[in-house]
């Protein structure tokens, strides 16, 4: 499993999401996002549309009818019925069912940032997890240690 931690200064997971979500798109796959606050989710779902309209990011909502069809989905918790490999934790917390997905993305901000270093320092006891570290440095997202 490779997990990606996103550090968000000065940006807000919502508007990272909508790149995130057109590279995974363009790589073929599938993308369950995950946010336990629902307002964070309908913004996220407003910019999924509106941010790159010519990207058409097409979503919808788990729990809503055809959830399974979505190419992108919106949900509460970690559970895929979309098949998506991969999988966003927007609101900064990681879930046990992440090892359900292939590729990981937390995206935290300063209030998260010790939940995120605890999680970096147990998924590096975990072979089989590749972690990798990015931060925006003159407005473009770069790997760092």
């Amino acid at each position: 499993m490779r997990v990606d931690f996103y550090q968000l200064a000065g940006e807000s997971a919502e508007n990272l999401l909508p790149l995130l979500a057109r590279k995974v798109r363009a790589d073929g796959e599938r993308l369950l996002i995950v946010s336990e606050d629902a307002e964070q989710l309908q913004r996220i779902g407003r910019n999924l549309w509106e941010r790159f309209p010519e990207a058409f990011l097409a979503h919808g909502h788990s729990g809503a009818r055809h959830a399974e069809r979505q190419p992108i989905l919106l949900s509460a918790d970690c559970e895929a019925p979309n098949a998506a490999p991969h999988v966003v934790f927007a609101d900064g917390r990681w879930r046990d069912g992440a090892s359900n997905f292939a590729r990981v993305f937390l995206l935290f901000g300063e209030e998260q940032l010790q939940g995120a270093r605890d999680c970096w320092r147990m998924l590096g006891q975990h072979a089989d997890a590749e972690r990798h570290f990015w931060k925006q440095e003159g407005g473009r997202w770069r790997e760092g240690p």
